[in-house]
């Protein structure tokens, strides 16, 4: 896999996984933890989750700044890997008030700023070498690939070590369960029928029948307790992950590119430096304003995201300011195709969000022993190598290849058969799992994909980068075609929120399932690609802040997420999933008419 590949790759490879394998611990439980833990509505979660997550990637920009005018890009990475790991130790803290798990999300997102952006960039600066030029699109999907073998695990974790304090208490899990605790603590739930339900549902998952008010009241408040505490030892677990990211990084970053900022002529040099002395400080004041707006919120929610857009906008106008005339051309490819990918993670990042809610209220609570191979660690994995050692039998020519894939293929086989043959008639699954589904398949994809272009390429027929792009927002289109389909007839969101609502319609795992594929396959298709084409355009000058550039227009997306929280509970659930099939489709439109001038801008 890294045959061909400077050796820092490999570094930047594991050092990215374990930090994503901590975050994504994280993201599979935040917006959960959120309503269970506080009783926040979809809506009031969404926001906080939207302005996280905005503040994930709005802060690289600052962490560009701070890298391309020290140089100390490896310095920079490393500090980011130890204030994200203080920001896990304070979620991890039980019985915080909202305003200190707000604030350790805060220290987390700084860090993330300080980290992310800057290590790809340096992945980067690897393959200005004219060595490796022709592999950079590769290297990036390869690099793509190790976040998501971290993120696979994650949810996997965060459910196993919530499940395991629940039973430490006597219970066992039910993803609906807080919010009903909630509603009956709060003197919402006043139906005979709704209230009873509740009792079944507590002496399903307690060690002992509930029935009454002062028992089923005591049953309310220690299972919400418990549900969030199992959380905080998961977001523990994250800041072990932390730790192992950042022992990785110290031994081997040697092997990373110690390179001072690459700069143009001496005279573009000296005149953009002029030009650039005052844009760090304004752009670092209108960061910190920006999130820290977001941090504390809220009253004047419309306000903080006129100031999350301007500071977008305010970026792209100082980049055009500040940079010469030969960069310009460069830099308006790479801000049209920021534009546009606004769109996309405003879309595909609902998958924690409103596709989490869907999990939870729509899709069954138990499935039979084969759809259970997906939902359990132990029958996936073991899958997963099965098929592994049937694509060695198959594809690889050697005979010592093809006897490992032989026993592989039969062995694995015999123990998922042996796994599975253990599984109960119907088994309980978690909504957060869902969320290991895009990672699996990023692993799965990853090498298929890269091989599809490798041919192409051989050919001379590889789409050039920016027509990947959009072809990545059709294929989005289609997921969320798909959550349309299979939202046709369900019951609105707005009426679950009744709390004297028992019943209601929940579809089969596939539809989430099969709308996590095709969103994979957009995902392969735009942000690696995207990666690249930013470090490939960017003037040598900027190549932090541009890579700071692309996470801010991911971060403009991600503030947009609330879209999905706002209209939860307003809208039938396949107009909302109509926002995303359109607002993919009027995306690719505009890149594909814009085509020729992003291709000329990579030549």
């Amino acid at each position: 896999m890294f045959k061909g590949h400077p050796r820092g790759l490999i570094v930047a490879f594991f050092s990215n996984m374990g930090e994503r394998f901590g975050f994504y611990t994280m993201i599979a439980i935040l917006v959960l933890f959120l309503q269970a833990k506080y009783n926040l509505s979809a809506e009031a979660a969404s926001g906080y989750y939207s302005w996280f997550y905005y503040a994930i990637y709005a802060l690289a920009l600052f962490g560009g700044i701070l890298a391309d005018s020290t140089n100390k890009y490896k310095l920079v990475i490393l500090c980011g890997i130890v204030i994200m790991f203080t920001g896990y130790g304070v979620l991890a803290i039980p019985g915080m008030p909202l305003h200190i798990t707000l604030i350790g999300l805060f220290v987390i997102a700084f860090g993330n700023g300080l980290f992310k952006g800057n290590l790809q960039a340096v992945v980067g600066q690897m393959y200005d070498d004219p060595k490796y030029a022709k592999v950079r699109d590769t290297a990036f999907m390869i690099f793509y690939m190790g976040i998501n073998v971290g993120a696979f695990f994650a949810p996997f974790a965060a459910n196993g070590i919530r499940n395991w304090f629940l039973r430490t208490q006597g219970f066992a899990h039910d993803g609906s369960l807080p919010a009903m605790c909630h509603a009956y603590l709060d003197g919402r739930m006043t139906d005979g029928a709704s209230i009873a339900n509740l009792e079944g549902l507590a002496s399903k998952v307690s060690s002992m029948a509930v029935a009454g008010t002062d028992q089923l009241k005591e049953f309310a408040t220690n299972y919400i307790a418990a549900f969030s505490k199992g959380y905080n030892y998961a977001f523990a677990l994250a800041a072990g992950a932390m730790v192992i990211s950042l022992l990785v990084y110290v031994i081997f970053n040697k092997q990373l590119p110690t390179k001072a900022k690459i700069v143009a002529e001496k005279k573009d040099r000296d005149s953009g430096y002029q030009k650039i002395a005052n844009l760090p400080s304004i752009l670092i004041g209108s960061t910190l304003i920006a999130v820290t707006a977001a941090v504390f919120h809220f009253a004047f929610n419309q306000f903080a995201l006129g100031m999350a857009m301007g500071l977008f906008f305010g970026f792209i106008a100082f980049i055009f300011k500040t940079s010469t005339h030969e960069e310009k051309p460069k830099v308006v490819a790479l801000v049209l195709v920021f534009g546009v990918v606004v769109f996309f993670w405003m879309s595909f990042h609902q998958n924690g969000l409103t596709q989490t809610f869907f999990a939870r209220d729509y899709t069954v609570k138990e499935v039979g022993p084969i759809f259970n191979i997906f939902f359990n660690l132990d029958s996936m994995l073991a899958l997963i190598g099965c098929i592994a050692g049937l694509v060695l039998l198959i594809f690889k020519k050697k005979p010592v290849h093809k006897a490992i894939g032989l026993a592989m293929f039969l062995g694995l086989g015999a123990l998922t058969y042996y796994i599975v043959s253990g599984y109960q008639i119907m088994n309980p699954i978690a909504p957060e799992i869902f969320q290991s589904f895009n990672p699996l398949f990023i692993v799965v994809l990853t090498f298929p994909v890269m091989a599809l272009f490798t041919w192409l390429r051989n050919r001379n027929s590889e789409p050039s980068t920016p027509r990947k792009i959009g072809i990545g927002m059709v294929i989005a289109a289609i997921g969320f075609v798909i959550m349309l389909v299979g939202s046709l007839h369900l019951v609105a969101p707005k009426l679950l929120a009744s709390a004297n609502m028992t019943e209601w319609g929940r579809v089969s795992p596939s539809w989430l399932i099969s709308s996590y594929l095709i969103l994979t396959i957009a995902e392969l298709f735009l942000s690696p690609m995207g990666i690249s084409f930013a470090s490939k355009v960017s003037p040598p000058r900027f190549q932090g802040l541009m890579q700071g550039g692309w996470l801010l227009a991911t971060a403009t997306g991600n503030k947009l997420l609330f879209v999905g929280g706002f209209f939860w509970e307003k809208i039938e659930l396949w107009q909302l999933w109509a926002i995303f099939v359109v607002c993919c489709l009027l995306s690719a439109a505009f890149i594909f008419s814009i085509m020729k001038r992003l291709e000329k801008a990579t030549s």
